[in-house]
């Protein structure tokens, strides 16, 4: 047997997966090559327990070096190019030949397209900022946090209402709750729109509860300093937390694969693209609900397509018949503060409409949340 060469490009939640999946499928004469312009891996909801200061940075973060003990060639490089016509990858550093390609490069946060989004405007989905965020949350002790949402998609929809939950918790702790105001807000014409109105009441009922204010349908048009101008509206923040909208990489909308508008289409059973032997998965696909919305852009589900697009390869390179296919199921975790967490979780492809429900908040699905990051952590970089 002839071996392939499968290029993985991305080192997040599904690239890593497919790395792995692969490598424990595959004979080794099959090269498996992984390209991620950092060469390190944090998961996303780390950056919330940065924010209120139950852990660094550091602690959640891992090298993709422990890939390499396992037989996977990992390169840190940025990707420049796809081109499907030669079936290779173009990086700063060489031209990568592939069979088969996984596309898994995510969706950036895109502040610069939020007008007027400075300094004095933190952005939610950025590490670096919410290092910078933290000292402020420390030494803050009155005045009025706005959490907005300034445009969409976004990564892990129920984050923003997340962070203001776990903010309110913090400063109860710190006793001065009654001398902060809360306030979240959305250009949405609801909290989470994809898993219905009631789902969303549900979740607007916890933020109220807490008295943190929600308002949707608030198109952001400029930020000034940390004041946002609204379509009619102002808001004076004294600290103003922003999720900017995400958008894909370059490269993928100059990659000739077939878009759903900015974003790569796939079978949403294969994650299949257009061009044969190509597969995109996590963030940087589009996979329409039966609600004509999309599925949420969210790591459990790069995971599971990760699997997906991985077994795929298996069976089209050794000839096994039934390989897996994506079914939309997924969760995902809501801290409420108090040590407890909500899950929302279901499936996300049901038709009329997703099915998904909200669960009560309690502390075991908070440890879940805990040990969600945990165990991936401990495996994923172990051989």
């Amino acid at each position: 047997m002839v071996g392939k060469k499968i290029v993985i490009l991305g080192g997040g939640f599904g690239g890593i997966t497919a790395a792995r999946e692969l490598r424990g499928a595959l004979p080794a004469e099959h090269h498996i090559t992984l390209i991620d312009r950092s060469g390190r891996f944090m998961m996303g909801l780390r950056k919330l327990w940065m924010l209120v200061g139950r852990g660094t940075r550091q602690e959640g973060t891992r090298s993709l070096d422990g890939l390499r003990e396992m037989g996977i060639d990992v390169r840190v490089a940025t990707v420049s190019a796809i081109d499907p016509r030669t079936r290779t990858v173009r990086t700063e550093a060489a031209s990568v030949p592939f069979d088969y390609l996984i596309v898994a490069l995510g969706a950036e946060p895109r502040p610069d397209l939020v007008p007027g989004f400075g300094p004095q405007a933190f952005n939610l989905y950025d590490p670096d900022d919410v290092e910078r965020l933290a000292p402020r949350i420390r030494t803050f002790r009155e005045g009025r946090i706005l959490i907005a949402v300034m445009g969409v998609p976004y990564k892990c929809p129920p984050a923003p209402y997340e962070a203001a939950m776990m903010l309110d918790d913090l400063f109860r702790k710190r006793g001065l709750r009654d001398a902060v105001q809360i306030d979240t807000s959305t250009p949405q014409p609801m909290s989470l729109p994809v898993v219905g109105a009631t789902n969303c009441t549900q979740v607007e009922g916890y933020l109220a509860a807490r008295g943190i204010s929600f308002s949707p349908n608030r198109k952001v048009m400029k930020v000034d300093g940390s004041t946002v101008i609204g379509d009619g509206n102002t808001v004076n923040a004294d600290l103003l937390i922003g999720v900017p909208p995400h958008r894909p990489p370059a490269i993928v909308r100059e990659s000739g694969l077939t878009l759903r508008g900015e974003w790569v289409a796939v079978d949403s059973a294969t994650l299949r693209t257009s061009v044969e032997g190509i597969f995109a998965v996590g963030d940087v696909v589009e996979i329409p609900t039966a609600n004509a919305m999309a599925l949420p852009k969210a790591g459990i589900f790069a995971e599971a397509q990760a699997r997906v697009a991985a077994s795929q390869i298996v069976s089209d390179v050794l000839r096994r018949p039934a390989p897996a296919v994506f079914d939309g199921r997924g969760y995902c975790f809501i801290e409420v503060g108090g040590g407890q967490a909500t899950m929302v979780q279901g499936d996300f492809l049901a038709a009329p409409a997703p099915a998904v429900q909200v669960a009560p908040p309690s502390a075991q699905i908070y440890q879940q949340k805990v040990d969600f990051e945990q165990t991936r952590l401990s495996t994923w970089f172990a051989p």
